[in-house]
């Protein structure tokens, strides 16, 4: 369980290696900044939260703890205020996300009712537990490369170390020290497959059930493409696809590939004020000294992250 005061200790050494009070965590010149900005990254999407349901630990606290499927919008809105803001947002806002997210954790504690891997019915778990914290910070990081390298050029080896090297101070946002993480991209790589082969992932009714509700339409009255689904399937562990009863026969793969050759061709062209996320681009208004960002910013934050602005 990270205590409070780790958690202190955790963001002081963000303070410390902050690029700047004004530009934040990261600045314009990383590679964070370059590719999280990318709507594309969120093509990635329902990977992420598969691999993250999939953490017995994980599925048992959003099925006991949260509004996902009361407030579908909202908890979108929630976890994409705080995350973007930690990326984007200046130090000090960064810092108070990082703490919001702290505190949120904190009473997200629980029993498990059923056991799944390794864990057995009556354990208990926490959001605040570091491999916990890990996993999902791993899920983020690695599907954020993942769909960028799809659609767009794909980063070489040296810049994907620099990415890893800027996600161990991205993590440290949640709590978790460099020295709980791989030391680099190889070794990162070494234990998302790990972990995918491992029975610390093992996919509970309570993880199938809130997929099914997602990727049926039902928790949020949106109907999800069969191509989303496919591409989903695909980009998954096999076991873990086939374990969320996720398809990827011939047909799936034919929509799949109609998709990403539609996507592949248009969103490179679209004009960076329609590509980057709105919190991005506020970022870059900051910079600049504007004032509030513009409407259309504003518009797009309201997208994005629910409001017209970061908190």
């Amino acid at each position: 369980m990270l205590s409070a005061e780790d958690f202190e200790s955790s963001l002081d050494s963000v303070r410390e290696a902050a690029a700047d009070p004004i530009k934040g965590i990261f600045g314009p010149d990383s590679l964070t900044w370059r590719v999280d900005r990318e709507a594309a990254v969120f093509l990635g999407g329902g990977r992420a939260l598969l691999l993250q349901l999939a953490h017995p630990w994980v599925a048992a606290a959003v099925s006991e703890h949260s509004r996902t499927f009361a407030d579908p919008v909202g908890r979108f809105h929630r976890t994409f205020n705080i995350t973007f803001t930690m990326v984007f947002g200046s130090l000090d806002q960064a810092l108070a996300a990082g703490r919001r997210l702290h505190r949120r954790h904190a009473v997200v504690t629980g029993i498990l009712p059923q056991a799944a891997g390794r864990f057995e019915a009556g354990s208990a778990y926490s959001a605040n537990e570091v491999s916990a914290l890990r996993w999902v910070h791993a899920t983020l990081v690695e599907t954020a490369l993942q769909t960028h390298d799809l659609i767009l050029p794909a980063l070489t080896d040296s810049e994907r170390e620099q990415y890893w090297a800027e996600a161990k101070l991205y993590a440290a946002l949640f709590g978790v020290r460099p020295t709980d993480l791989p030391a680099d991209w190889t070794s990162f790589t070494a234990y998302t497959e790990a972990m995918s082969r491992s029975d610390i992932l093992a996919v509970s009714p309570a993880a199938r059930d809130i997929a099914e509700q997602i990727f049926s339409g039902s928790a949020t009255g949106l109907r999800i493409p069969r191509w989303y689904r496919a591409l989903t399937a695909h980009l998954l562990p096999e076991r873990l696809a086939q374990e969320f009863g996720l398809e990827f026969g011939e047909r799936e793969q034919r929509s799949m590939n109609r998709a990403l050759t539609w996507i592949r061709r248009i969103y490179p062209r679209l004009p960076m004020r329609l590509r980057a996320v709105g919190p991005y681009q506020e970022a870059l208004a900051r910079l600049q000294g504007d004032k509030p960002p513009d409407l259309a910013v504003r518009w797009l934050n309201r997208l994005w992250i629910g409001r017209p602005m970061m908190e």
